[in-house]
């Protein structure tokens, strides 16, 4: 007799937490349209300069005339490129400096401090430097890219690495197990979510690293069309372009949430 009443329970809270959420989600969609609905009334109606704050309508519009004449996707496709790449190359250099590190302690002591300025230094002040130095080219960008997330990423996850347990090393160390073992079986297995914190938080600052390189050296990319439509006063290139970067910068953060619930 419990044991059915448990199971009425439990699905009658299944019922109320999937009724939860599809509620939620058309609060969200609810306000996108009703924030859309006002948007066009408003440059129709005249209360909004439609030049400086563009419509949906004059918007959908610009994405037709863009992906014909000026090969929109080709720009997202660069920047997206230059994203991903700096992303991978972020997490990669950031783990493997960070196992470094646990591997010599003198070494963490030495550099310790020069990863603390290097961290806290403007991102927006070292990318023109390193335009100057290394070229315009998409690479630069990528590095640029890095430049904005790698440093925190490593101070972070060193830090994950000193608050693992250390009785769970010192219990493979009295096993007989070597460094390497404790670091795959102990030190890495902890952080995994410390991990997946790190890349929710890299994807949106790689993105941004990106856009600040193209803003001042690129030829081509969402970042080059923002600056490009502000100079020549195309309002709707700029506006557009924003609004596909809070697409692609959901899309991606999404992706990650989907690693995530796979992982967990």
């Amino acid at each position: 007799m419990s044991h059915n009443t448990v199971s009425a329970a439990q699905i009658a809270y299944l019922r109320s937490y999937q009724y939860h959420k599809i509620k939620i989600q058309l609060y969200r969609i609810s306000i996108l349209f009703i924030f859309l609905c006002l948007w066009e009334l408003g440059a129709r109606m005249e209360w909004i300069d439609d030049f400086i704050f563009s419509s949906p309508s004059k918007l959908l519009a610009c994405f037709y005339h863009m992906t014909t004449e000026n090969a929109l996707f080709y720009h997202i496709g660069i920047t997206l490129f230059e994203t991903l790449v700096s992303f991978f190359l972020v997490m990669l250099f950031s783990l493997l400096v960070t196992i470094l590190f646990w591997y010599s302690k003198s070494l963490t002591e030495t550099l310790d401090p020069y990863l603390v300025v290097l961290n806290s230094l403007p991102k927006s002040a070292l990318a023109p430097l390193l335009i100057v130095w290394l070229g315009g080219s998409y690479k630069t960008i990528i590095l640029t890219g890095m430049s904005v997330a790698i440093f925190g990423t490593i101070l972070n996850l060193y830090i994950g690495f000193q608050e693992v347990d250390e009785e769970k090393i010192k219990l493979i160390k009295t096993l007989g197990g070597s460094k390497s073992q404790a670091l795959f079986k102990v030190i890495l297995p902890a952080n995994r979510a410390n991990l997946v914190g790190l890349m929710k938080s890299n994807i949106g600052l790689c993105l941004v690293g990106v856009i600040i390189g193209e803003f001042i050296a690129s030829k081509c990319g969402l970042g080059y069309l923002i600056i490009y439509g502000s100079q020549v006063f195309k309002l709707d290139w700029v506006i557009l372009s924003i609004l596909i970067l809070c697409i692609i910068a959901m899309c991606l953060y999404g992706c990650i949430r989907l690693l995530e619930k796979k992982l967990y």
